[in-house]
Order: C-alpha cells, then sequence, then structure tokens
C-alpha cells in the first residue's frame, strides 16, 4: 500500500485531497522544495481554501508527517511487533519489502528516511514529530523482542533496545543507499543480510 493511501480519513474532503497532493509533492521534491502552487493545481482548490485548512507550510508539512507518515510507518512495524513469533515476521516483512520495493520507491526513497534527513536538522516541528516516530518504532520492536525472548524465541543475551536501533537503521539506510546509488542489488543484498542478522537472533544460534 503506498503511504499516501494510509492518510486517515477526514471529515473535509478538500482537506485529505490537499494533504495527499502535499504528501506526493514532498516525496518527489523534499519539504523545501515542494512548491504550494503545484499542489493547488493539482487539487484544483484556491490558495485561500489551503491557508483555510493550513495556516503555513510547515503546518501542512506537520499535517503530512501526523497523518500520511506516521500511519505508513506504524502499518509495517506494527505488524512485527504484535505477532505471536517476532523473528518468523521480521523475516518475511524483510522479504516481502525486498520483493514490493518499487522502481518509484527505488527512485523516491522512503517518505519517513528522507524527511528526517531533510528537516530534523534544521526545524523543531518536524523533528519533534520525527523522533516520536522513530521513538515508537523502537519501542515497539525492543518490546517484541523481550517477549520473544520470554517465549523461548529470541536469544537471551540480546539487548533488545540495542537490537531494535540496529534492525532500524539497517532497514532505513539500505533503502537509503539503494536510492542513492538507483541499485535495486544493493537494496537487496542490503535486506539479505539483515535477513540473515534476524536468524542470528533465535536460540539456536547462541554460543550458550
Amino acid at each position: 500500500m503506498s503511504p499516501a493511501a494510509t492518510l486517515k480519513r477526514q471529515p473535509d474532503a478538500t482537506r485529505q485531497e490537499l494533504l495527499a497532493a502535499a504528501f506526493e509533492e514532498i516525496h518527489k521534491h523534499g519539504f523545501r522544495a515542494a512548491s504550494l502552487d503545484a499542489i493547488i493545481e493539482k487539487t484544483g482548490v484556491t490558495k485561500g481554501a489551503l491557508y483555510h485548512h493550513f495556516e503555513n507550510k510547515a503546518e501542512l508539512g506537520y499535517a503530512v508527517v501526523d497523518e500520511i507518515v506516521r500511519p505508513f510507518v506504524e502499518e509495517n512495524w506494527k505488524p512485527v511487533a504484535e505477532a505471536h513469533n517476532v523473528i518468523d515476521t521480521a523475516v518475511a516483512l524483510c522479504k516481502r519489502l525486498t520483493r514490493e520495493r518499487s522502481e518509484r520507491g527505488m527512485t523516491l526513497g522512503c517518505p519517513f528516511n528522507n524527511l528526517i534527513n531533510e528537516m530534523s536538522p534544521v526545524d523543531e516541528g518536524f523533528r519533534e514529530r520525527l523522533n516520536g516516530i522513530l521513538k515508537n518504532w523502537r519501542a515497539g520492536v525492543a518490546k517484541a523482542l523481550k517477549n520473544g525472548q520470554a517465549a523461548g524465541q529470541v536469544r537471551k543475551d540480546v539487548t533488545p533496545a540495542d537490537a531494535a536501533a540496529f534492525i532500524i537503521s539497517a532497514i532505513e539506510g539500505g533503502v537509503g543507499m539503494g536510492k542513492a546509488t538507483q541499485s535495486r542489488e544493493f537494496l537487496e543484498a542490503s535486506f539479505r543480510g539483515l535477513v540473515d542478522y534476524l536468524e542470528h537472533l533465535r536460540p539456536k544460534h547462541c554460543d550458550e
């Protein structure tokens, strides 16, 4: 499912259309280069209608993060965190993401990754929102790994918070470098490496 498809249902169709168009514009060009005129042209609304819903460009960007980017990220990690077997589900997700990564995705990259690199260093509103997504993602994966330890599915010597940070970094780094190099081979190799790491989290690989 595309990130725009994860947009929360809003009572105002115009606002929903503006958010979807803004997401596409930001994903393609980055937030700072995104054009409000292009968003207005794509949706067919007036500039006054845009400013009725969003006070300024920053507020529009924040809404895109809250209502499109956050649900998109959560849609991928929450099923893993809530799964009966976290390793099995995480491995399956890696394989699915490798298969389903479209050429458009290779060209434009991950919207969360793009924004956290572009905007977190320069805008507090973006930084708080994006760091909040990352914090929840890490905590969710760490909790799932801890539950996996209790169920005998994850090695006892694994530190869940550290492993969660590494897993997220591997995912976002692989996608980011795949975009930078325009190389599907690099992306696929990155996910194969991550799958190998996940397999080594199982107790059968422990030297104890």
